[in-house]
């Protein structure tokens, strides 16, 4: 069992979550891990795609797949 995959999947959660909401969860993520590393270039990855979630603005295609690959 890889890290990031564990990490990503929620007991209780639906599997037909929206993406947009799996995104912001696995931001939150890559945030705390990153904030524990010193990955300053990735905690602000990471505050513009939880921003962007939080505004309901799209975040940048780039910028989720750098969260989504965090972990791998």
């Amino acid at each position: 069992m890889t890290f990031g995959t564990a990490a990503l999947k929620r007991p209780g959660v639906a599997s037909d979550e929206p993406q947009a909401d799996k995104s912001l969860d696995a931001a939150w993520l890559v945030l705390e891990a990153a904030n524990d590393l010193g990955d300053h270039a990735t905690v602000e990855v990471c505050r513009r795609v939880i921003d962007a979630g939080l505004n309901g603005t799209p975040a940048s295609p780039s910028e989720l797949q750098l969260i989504l690959d965090y972990f791998r």
